[in-house]
């Protein structure tokens, strides 16, 4: 037995076509003045070199072999990182879905069943006078015997599955720029607790110092209080501020301990000490870095080229929204053999069946929730371009910002080293006048603390000179090579 089935098209949906013209409503443009072009320059700070030190590999802008070794910890262990390529994993499965939906989808049914009709109908009054084979009456009830093969397969006639695909590619895309991104933010990261860790560490030695330092000033003053050139209250002063040296001391020590966690969270691992470099940590100085030019940066940083893929994957989407405006056409067709007993299911070409189908759908009811989702999609492609042009500012910003700092830094640090010069000479000078009784506690107990502070903010600022190198390899895109 042959069984054919044929959808043909109707005049109905023909004249609902020509009623809805499957005409799509337009889409916003996507340009922006910002996007269209960017600054020659960073502003009042300029580079004479083109060239851009993002391009270096990190390992070859960090020289401290130490940092490079916590570094190689953390792009294995870090659980940040980690979720950002389970992100990626997802994203490329999206592809292969959207990939699929292109093909045909095949496959095999078997079904078994069995139906009585009552003897008074059309069915089972054909079915009491046929007989399957002469003398052979048609069972009642009816068994069914079923094994077949099917396909479906949507035509992809405006492009809809492909633009789908194509902004699934694109997002994949932006999950690995994503990455990149992640990347250049930790080891930005790493590298600034690391300069902060030996920053505190030279901080520690030079409290020390002080301690040790106003310790024999303080045995200075007993001696004196003994021959009666000096007084208790003095005595006091200085024991008071050995004792503020040391409650700094300990604070420094619980920001080694707080910093030293810090890393090795970053790394994913348990608390243990840092290995680090132990040399004059005022002597280090900051990776030199050429800016290049603003243009670089939308080829360097992978949240600049990450927000530009977001924006190319939300235009597709615009595009796979208006699709649905238009009918599509559905391709469906089955072969296979069925047969009221198993015997039969073999018998050519009686049990044979086959059917083609073609379906062709144009929306009419729904077509608001078509727009609603057109509208929603072409926002969305707004928001993209919104956030790329943001995006692309902070950037500029960022690296503008960061050349300044490391400008005005220089100079900073340039007259806190004369001022920690002159204080140092100070308190030899204020120690020896205070031996020979000719300047007060007070004098002494001020240049030591203003020695003090003067050398702590000496330190800092040598810190934010590292850490400003390591901000604008991070702003100009350096890091995830």
């Amino acid at each position: 037995m042959y069984k054919v089935k044929l959808y043909q098209y109707s005049i109905a949906l023909g004249l609902c076509l020509a009623v809805t013209g499957c005409k799509a409503p337009a889409a916003e443009t996507t340009t922006s003045p910002l996007s269209a072009a960017v600054p020659e320059g960073f502003g009042a700070v300029k580079s004479q070199d083109t060239t851009n030190t993002a391009t270096l590999k990190w390992k070859d802008f960090f020289k401290d072999q130490n940092l490079n070794d916590l570094i190689d910890v953390a792009l294995k262990n870090n659980q940040e990182l980690n979720m950002t390529l389970q992100e990626i994993e997802i994203a490329k499965n999206d592809i292969r879905v959207r990939k699929g939906l292109l093909l045909p989808t095949a496959g095999i049914r078997a079904g078994a069943g069995i139906e009585k009709v009552g003897r008074y109908t059309s069915q089972g009054a054909g079915d009491a006078t046929t007989e399957i084979k002469p003398g052979s009456e048609t069972p009642d009830p009816l068994p069914d015997f079923t094994i077949a093969a099917y396909a479906n397969w949507e035509v992809d006639i405006w492009k809809k599955l492909r633009n789908s695909k194509k902004a699934a590619v694109n997002r994949y895309l932006a999950t690995v720029e994503g990455k990149n991104f992640v990347i250049t933010n930790l080891i930005a990261e790493i590298a600034d607790s690391y300069y902060e860790l030996l920053a505190l560490d030279t901080q520690l030695d030079i409290v020390k110092q002080t301690i040790t330092l106003q310790s024999n000033a303080l045995e200075i003053v007993k001696v004196q209080k003994q021959a009666a050139r000096a007084t208790e209250l003095g005595v006091k002063k200085f024991e008071a501020e050995v004792l503020t040296s040391k409650s700094l001391e300990f604070d420094i020590l619980q920001q080694i301990k707080e910093n030293e966690n810090k890393i090795n969270f970053l790394l994913g691992r348990y608390p243990q000490e840092i290995t680090r470099t132990h040399n004059d940590f005022l002597a280090m100085l900051p990776a030199a870095v050429n800016s290049g030019i603003p243009s670089q940066l939308l080829m360097n940083r992978p949240d600049v080229k990450q927000a530009e893929l977001e924006l190319v994957a939300a235009k597709l989407d615009v595009k796979v929204a208006r699709a649905e405006f238009y009918p599509s056409l559905d391709i469906s067709a089955a072969i296979g053999v069925q047969a009221f007993k198993p015997s039969y299911l073999l018998t050519m070409p009686e049990s044979l069946l086959y059917s083609l189908a073609g379906d062709l759908v144009a929306p009419l009811i729904n077509r608001n929730a078509i727009k609603a989702e057109f509208s929603s999609a072409n926002a969305r492609q707004l928001q993209a371009l919104y956030n790329y042009d943001k995006t692309i500012l902070n950037a500029y910003l960022e690296v503008s910002t960061q050349l300044s700092k490391i400008e005005n830094l220089q100079k900073g640090y340039d007259l806190k080293s004369k001022q920690v010069e002159a204080l140092n000479t100070s308190i030899d000078v204020s120690n020896d006048l205070f031996k020979s009784a000719r300047v007060d506690y007070f004098e002494v107990l001020m240049t030591q603390r203003d020695a003090l502070e003067a050398k702590l903010e000496l330190i800092d600022t040598k810190k934010e000179q590292l850490n400003a190198a390591v901000h604008v390899y991070r702003d100009l895109g350096g890091g995830w090579k």
